[in-house]
């Protein structure tokens, strides 16, 4: 008698929550303002695409759009950022790092890797010293990508990562993998 009273308290509850989806699910008003927000395209984006369109050649807002894009995990509406970035400021070396971090983000090792070489070979003399950890990965990503195609290319480019930062564990340890 008890366990068939539970199984009915159960059911009847179970009933309620059911017609409480289902009212939710069917009730527009209600859901509709819940809907609009959760799908909604983000502002951030949508501003300053408009900014864009009224100038082209906004490098601040074509920079603040494709960190956006990456922010939201849009890999391939960054790389086309980026290259609109690059395309304005071609010798403007953390545009190339930041196409090589979509790329990474998105599995294309092969673009990420070019994008880090157009990006090392972009960094000017006077700015090594500012961009020294973003060499070191840079050079690093690419060692790794070549270690079992073109192993001496590779141990040439986890030398310099380590010349960079010689603390990274990962490039420590491929590097003592490249001596074997």
């Amino acid at each position: 008698m008890k366990t068939e009273l539970k199984i009915k308290s159960l059911l009847f509850g179970l009933s309620l929550v059911t017609v409480g989806y289902a009212n939710a699910q069917t009730t527009t008003e209600i859901q509709t303002p819940t809907t609009t927000q959760s799908q909604a395209v983000n502002p951030q984006i949508d501003a300053l695409k408009q900014k864009i369109a009224t100038n082209p050649q906004d490098t601040q807002s074509l920079v603040a759009l494709a960190t956006e894009y990456q922010n939201a995990q849009d890999y391939t509406s960054a790389i086309a950022t980026w290259n609109q970035v690059t395309t304005i400021i071609p010798d403007w070396a953390p545009a190339y790092y930041s196409i090589g971090y979509a790329n990474q983000s998105a599995k294309n090792n092969e673009g990420a890797k070019a994008a880090y070489d157009q990006y090392i070979a972009k960094v000017k003399p006077e700015e090594v010293e500012a961009n020294k950890q973003n060499l070191a990965y840079a050079y690093f990503f690419i060692a790794f990508v070549d270690k079992d195609t073109n192993p001496e290319k590779a141990k040439q480019y986890i030398a310099k990562s380590l010349q960079y930062d010689s603390t990274n564990q990962d490039a420590l340890n491929l590097s003592k993998s490249l001596m074997n």
